[in-house]
Parts: structure tokens; C-alpha cells; sequence
């Protein structure tokens, strides 16, 4: 069974920059997506990051500029690089992966981690 297991959340005034990080269970190479959501208080749970096996990325528009997602394939991490953090950012932050199953696409889904901009 994978698991996915965050860390890096806190408290952070705005402006500042936060590092989050997920470690998976076992190799990340049979992912063929990772990436990072977030559900802000009393709303979905919404796409932040998202990177393929082949590096490709994208980006929420309200993070363009700001955020960097990154894998780290040695390590079997996926990093999010947040600077100029807003308190529109706070949020609970979810790492996600996904993988091809015959067929089947099977999602993965880490317990979170709290990330509170706030002056």
C-alpha cells in the first residue's frame, strides 16, 4: 500500500515562504502524475501543482509566478516551493499521486498538512 506523508506546513506572515514536502512509501517512478492540493476553510478541495513522470508541469493561476512544484526521484519526494505567501494561501495542503493500473487509474492521497498565512 503507498503512502504519502507531508511535511513542512506552519505559520507564516505574509510575504514569507514556506517549503512543503512529500514523501512516498516507495519508488515514484510508477506515478505518472504527482502534485500538490489545497482546501481552503469551508471550500473545495482545489489543484495547486501538478508534475509528471516526464517533468512537465502546471500551475493554479493564483500561484503562477509564486509556487514551485519539483520531484525529487532519488529521494521518492515531491517538493512545493512556496514564496510570497498571501493569507489566501492558508490552507490545508494535500500531496497527490496518481498511477496506471491496468488500465485503471488509481489516486493517492496524503493526510495533509496545515499551512496558516497570517500576520
Amino acid at each position: 500500500q503507498v503512502q504519502l506523508v507531508e511535511s513542512g506546513g506552519g505559520l507564516v506572515q505574509p510575504g514569507g515562504s514556506l517549503r512543503l514536502s512529500c514523501a512516498a512509501s516507495g519508488s515514484i517512478f510508477r506515478f505518472y502524475a504527482m502534485g500538490w492540493y489545497r482546501q481552503p476553510p469551508g471550500k473545495q478541495r482545489e489543484l495547486v501543482a501538478r508534475i509528471t513522470s516526464g517533468d512537465s508541469t502546471n500551475y493554479a493561476d493564483s500561484v503562477k509566478g509564486r509556487f514551485t512544484i519539483s520531484r525529487d526521484n532519488a529521494k521518492n519526494t515531491v517538493n512545493l516551493q512556496m514564496n510570497s505567501l498571501k493569507p489566501d494561501d492558508t490552507a490545508v495542503y494535500y500531496c497527490h499521486a496518481a498511477e496506471l493500473n491496468a488500465a485503471e487509474v488509481i489516486q493517492y492521497w496524503g493526510q495533509g498538512t496545515q499551512v496558516t498565512v497570517s500576520s
